[in-house]
């Protein structure tokens, strides 16, 4: 189906005011009436113009056209009505232009439903046709103490609706709105009905808000479970210990195995992110080496090395 451009029949642009449009509608329907003008194809332009500004008159028809120039057009130039599209407009009794007489294109009837005089009785359009309001998509930013209790904040976004004259303006939207303890980083919180009005009485579209985590300091996020890496020093992790050890919120005391090497991963079941099937908190332990050490210190370690000798941190390596 061939795509009616109304605004470039009428040579105004898309924020043209109604009285801009009208003017325009005036000055070119004298210059292309039927009786009067000599222009090539005169008949055929008149009808167009007439066509075109018995939708941009109206603020219903209007924002419903300007939803259809913005999802209807195809890739190949061809036009296609959104998926589920029906016009909520009609033609109210009277006030109509010369359009009234003639047949209407078949992207108008189309689009809405046939001509003035479509439909049972003196209403008009008696075709009642809907279109849902539009998703809204937004990102919010939470630091993981906020994701791990819940916590409340305003999300600030836009939404399209159509003004009194009909154009489809943008208008910012704030909202408070509850996070769920437990949020992941990437999921989705959808609230129904805070998108974009709906068309002609349909629904409006819904709100999905994106999680983002912020960093932290001392913890990553690994889908539910929480991640810390906690220094030991080596006499901790040669001969055992029991060290305390920061989680979200609160500290735990964790025994560190006799024999720890740096890098070794401990479990702290239930203490990631909650939810149904709460995630863990692993702990990485590293090994911490005193920048600076004692003539005392260094004797002892000397000692170490000699009673140790046989052992080759590299050989897996094969060195």
């Amino acid at each position: 189906m061939d795509f009616k451009d109304y605004y470039a029949v009428l040579g105004v642009s898309e924020s043209a005011s109604p009285e801009e449009i009208k003017k325009s509608y005036r000055k070119l329907a004298r210059k292309y009436h039927p009786d009067v003008s000599k222009e090539e194809n005169a008949d055929e332009k008149f009808k167009d113009l007439g066509e075109a500004y018995e939708v941009l008159k109206d603020p219903e028809k209007r924002a419903e056209y300007d939803q259809l120039r913005k999802y209807g057009a195809q890739a190949d130039g061809s036009f296609q009505p959104p998926p589920g599209w029906q016009s909520a407009s009609g033609f109210g009794g009277g006030g109509y232009t010369d359009a009234d007489a003639r047949q209407f294109s078949d992207f108008f009837e189309q689009m809405f439903g046939g001509g003035p005089d479509a439909g049972s009785g003196a209403g008009g359009f008696r075709q009642s046709m809907r279109m849902r309001g539009e998703d809204v998509h937004a990102r919010l930013a939470l630091f993981l103490e906020e994701v791990f209790n819940g916590s409340e904040k305003q999300v600030s976004f836009t939404v399209h609706e159509a003004d009194e004259q009909g154009r489809v303006v943008a208008r910012q939207k704030t909202l408070k709105v509850k996070i769920p303890a437990g949020m992941r980083e990437g999921q989705h919180l959808r609230l129904k009905g805070q998108g974009s009005p709906g068309y002609g009485g349909a629904a409006a579209g819904d709100l999905l808000i994106e999680i983002e985590l912020a960093p932290h300091p001392l913890f990553s996020v690994e889908g539910r479970d929480v991640v810390v890496t906690v220094p030991v020093a080596p006499w901790e992790a040669a001969l055992g210990a029991t060290v305390t050890v920061p989680t979200v919120g609160s500290k735990v005391n964790v025994k560190v195995p006799k024999g720890t090497s740096s890098g070794r991963k401990l479990r702290l079941k239930g203490k990631g992110l909650p939810g149904k099937h709460p995630g863990d908190q692993i702990v990485i332990l590293q090994i911490a080496i005193p920048e600076q050490h004692s003539a005392e210190a260094e004797k002892l370690y000397e000692q170490l090395a000699e009673a140790e000798k046989a052992f080759n941190p590299r050989s897996k390596l094969h060195l």
